[in-house]
């Protein structure tokens, strides 16, 4: 990609050079007169903003779906061409041919095709709005009038017509993003090969029951099966993670008498970010929140009745079967003791620069065959491994619920709309300007005949197979509760009493424990009262750990500095104090030393701050302590080594003086771009950061990239949509996304938001006073 890069900056470096930065400017769209488009049956208009956020108005669902695409387009075009390009398996076209590993997990999982499958399934009503929202992305398109935004220059491409399984295909990533549970099945399987049954129970607090008989069992099969390179070849990105929280309280815990709704999701961070905030009138309607560049929803926030907010459940919805092949024909895998043929498909996926690469792409019974990422000759053991998920199923309607919530009234229609929801599984908070709040666990999650998916598992003896899915009214559910609230913080939200198995993938109870003690300080919520707790920045992990961290003897000046700021501190992980930083580094030398000490190199996909583990080899188990090499070494040895350690760190990268490691100086918040993080020169100039407040288990969720030794307390994670809706006067509802609602650098609204967002300030769509107006007008 970097050469196709350079071409592309050199080619702006002389547009520039030429005089040309005002050209360039002409990639910016028109927000404001009238124009006339092809697909309409009236008139739309686009009224944004002072922060660029539009208010879309329209006579009908489907011209309101129109007007979003085409807004969607103006402000966020490269990154919905970049979106489905990724779900298509197609970015070796415009990246070449490094980008070849990454379309072929894409074309291997069939994304894109499950997508095309989906859209089928959708009702008349929700497959036209689908289609009038390609139609709005498309008449932009085709009336711009402007250059394309820079990305496209700068790769020599032209965007294609938008499609409904485009739109589609966006659900299938989220799934791959937030349920890709099956990258912790490959760690946990590799972690298995050499790791003892009891230290993989230390290591997993959540460790299953049955689990030690199924390792004896596996663990030798396991160590024919090219774990490693499939784990080394998904995208670092997959997977659980852990950050999201919403609660709901009801009219009698509500200064305002009605109930009251927070939701702040965490995903990655990127310029421009994930959200796009637009407010949608119809006269049956007016619907507002967080939407989703390249689809017609609002997936987060409310209509004029109702409110809801997300986190996701960390269901388990995906299991790697290892198939065994016939040992009389590579071409067939054994089921019980007769075979079937494998079912498959060519897939030619284009390089520029380069030639075509075609696949054989397999599935068996269960679904594709993940092994198949790997180069050929990888895996030649008599086995592959298949993945099944919910996601992949053709009768996946997750569209038609966000369109139907987008249009609930009250509880009755909203659960009835999720009951079309198969994935990613959410924890969803519900209120109403009735009265009425809701929790539900909502999501199609398997039910196994044995086992719990949290290894890799034979598949041809039929044991671990589905059997079905938890049905929609035995799901975790409650409306109106004594309490009078709900909160949910990706923390287990069932009891061990509850008949069916979701998830040990389950987040810390801090933040939700965190939450639940704010709201008990604050009997009557109010939404400053509810921004606050999303602001909150109390670590419990440090209030645990440093009691027992600083229990040592300090071995110089800095230590005992180090120490008494520590003994001394709240615990709050605020930018401008010394101690979380302190703290951070610390743990994470202690953590480093620990693991890879007791497992070897093996620990290296597994580390992280491990605050929980931790806490136990300090409390329960100190011989984890010492090195194999030294077996009387002590944890008060261990600890003041990496303190030393962590010191010496600290001192090399912010300076001698310790007063000087304010945690606000490492805890960079970074919103890389897709493309201009790869080119020298750009990737400094339009670099998006802001020092943050936040950590590893505060509910304002400021996560580090603790393995990254060039960058390890950096946050490339977080809050980058926030909402609070009181039902008292839902069009109220306060707002903010960073970085800013336009994908194009050269736009005020790229980064405009990000202060901002880091000082917890808000805004109310179109409460301020309009900043430009564009009317579409349907053709004669």
């Amino acid at each position: 990609m970097l050469g196709w890069s350079i071409a592309g900056f050199l080619v702006i470096a002389l547009v520039i050079a030429g005089g040309g930065f005002m050209a360039l400017r002409t990639s910016l769209p028109t927000i404001d007169g009238r124009i006339v488009v092809a697909g309409l049956h009236g008139e739309v208009s686009i009224v944004r903003d002072a922060d660029g956020v539009p208010t879309i108005s329209a006579e009908n669902d489907d011209d309101l779906a129109f007007g979003l695409g085409y807004a969607h387009a103006q402000d966020r075009l490269f990154q919905m061409e970049l979106q489905r390009r990724y779900g298509a398996g197609r970015l070796a076209e415009i990246f070449g041919g490094a980008a070849v590993p990454i379309d072929t997990q894409m074309r291997v999982l069939g994304l894109y095709r499950a997508a095309e499958a989906a859209f089928g399934k959708l009702s008349p009503q929700v497959q036209q709005g689908i289609k009038a929202y390609c139609a709005g992305v498309n008449a932009y398109l085709a009336t711009r009038g402007t250059l394309l935004p820079p990305e496209f220059l700068l790769l020599r491409s032209l965007p294609e017509p938008w499609t409904p399984a485009d739109v589609m295909v966006w659900g299938k990533l989220m799934d791959f993003q937030l349920g890709g549970n099956y990258r912790g099945e490959l760690l946990r399987a590799r972690l298995a090969r050499t790791v003892s049954t009891a230290d993989m129970e230390f290591l997993y607090p959540e460790y299953p029951k049955d689990a030690p008989r199924t390792l004896a069992a596996l663990a030798p099969l396991y160590r024919q099966l090219p774990l490693g390179p499939l784990y080394a070849a998904l995208p670092e990105a997959m997977g659980p993670h852990f950050a999201s929280n919403n609660w709901v309280v009801d009219g009698a815990h509500s200064v305002s008498g009605k109930p009251l709704l927070a939701n702040d999701p965490h995903l990655g961070f990127s310029a421009p970010g994930f959200w796009y905030l637009a407010r949608l009138k119809t006269p049956e309607h007016d619907i507002e929140g967080g939407t989703v560049a390249g689809t017609p929803f609002v997936i987060i926030g409310h209509n004029e009745k109702i409110a809801w907010g997300f986190t996701t459940t960390t269901a388990d919805i995906e299991d790697l079967y290892i198939e065994k092949l016939d040992a009389n024909d590579a071409n067939r895998y054994m089921v019980a003791d007769a075979s079937l043929p494998f079912r498959t498909r060519q897939e030619t996926i284009k390089v520029r620069g380069g030639d075509p690469v075609t696949l054989t792409v397999r599935a068996t019974r269960h679904g594709p065959v993940v092994s198949d990422m790997l180069p050929p000759g990888t895996i030649d053991s008599g086995y592959a491994l298949a993945l099944q998920t919910t996601f992949l199923d053709d009768d996946d309607r997750s569209a038609e619920a966000l369109w139907e919530i987008d249009r609930a009234t009250d509880w009755t229609s909203f659960r009835d709309g999720l009951k079309n929801l198969v994935g990613p599984p959410q924890d969803v908070v519900y209120a109403d300007t009735g009265g009425t709040i809701g929790f539900i666990a909502a999501g199609r999650i398997p039910i196994r005949k044995s086992g719990d998916g949290w290894l890799p598992v034979p598949g041809w003896s039929g044991d671990y197979d589905w059997e079905g899915f938890i049905p929609f009214d035995q799901l975790p559910q409650a409306a109106n509760p004594p309490s009078g609230h709900f909160v949910s913080a990706n923390n287990k939200v069932v009891p061990d009493s509850y008949p069916y198995f979701i998830s040990r993938d389950w987040d810390l109870p801090d933040r939700a424990e965190r939450i639940e003690a704010l709201l008990a300080a604050t009997p009557k919520q109010s939404p400053e009262t509810s921004a606050a707790i999303e602001a909150d920045t109390l670590s419990l992990e440090a209030k645990h750990l440093v009691p027992l961290m600083t229990k040592i003897v300090p071995s110089s000046d800095m230590a005992r500095e180090a120490i008494e700021r520590l003994q001394g501190w709240d615990f709050h992980m605020d930018a401008d104090k010394v101690e979380p930083l302190l703290f951070t580094a610390w743990l994470r030398a202690f953590a480093r030393s620990v693991l890879f000490s007791r497992l070897g190199e093996v620990a290296a996909d597994y580390w992280d701050l491990k605050p929980e583990v931790m806490f136990n080899v300090l409390t329960q188990r100190p011989e984890w302590c010492a090195d194999p090499k030294k077996p009387d070494e002590t944890c008060e040895k261990r600890l003041s080594e990496t303190l030393d350690a962590a010191i010496d760190e600290l001192g090399r990268r912010y300076g001698d003086e310790m007063a000087q490691w304010q945690w606000g100086r490492a805890h960079i918040a970074y919103f890389p771009n897709a493309v201009f993080e790869r080119v020298p020169l750009l990737r400094d100039w339009l670099r998006v950061t802001i020092p943050t407040p936040g950590g590893y288990d505060t509910v304002n969720r400021g996560p580090s990239t603790i393995r990254d030794d060039a960058a390890p307390y950096e946050q490339r994670f977080g809050a980058g949509l926030r909402v609070i809706t009181d039902l008292a006067a839902p069009l109220e509802s306060r707002m903010m996304i960073a970085p800013g609602q336009s994908g194009n650098p050269l736009s005020q609204h790229y980064a405009d938001l990000l202060a901002r967002w880091r000082a917890f300030n808000w805004l109310v769509p179109a409460h301020s006073a309009p900043a430009a107006k564009l009317t579409l007008a349907p053709t004669p």
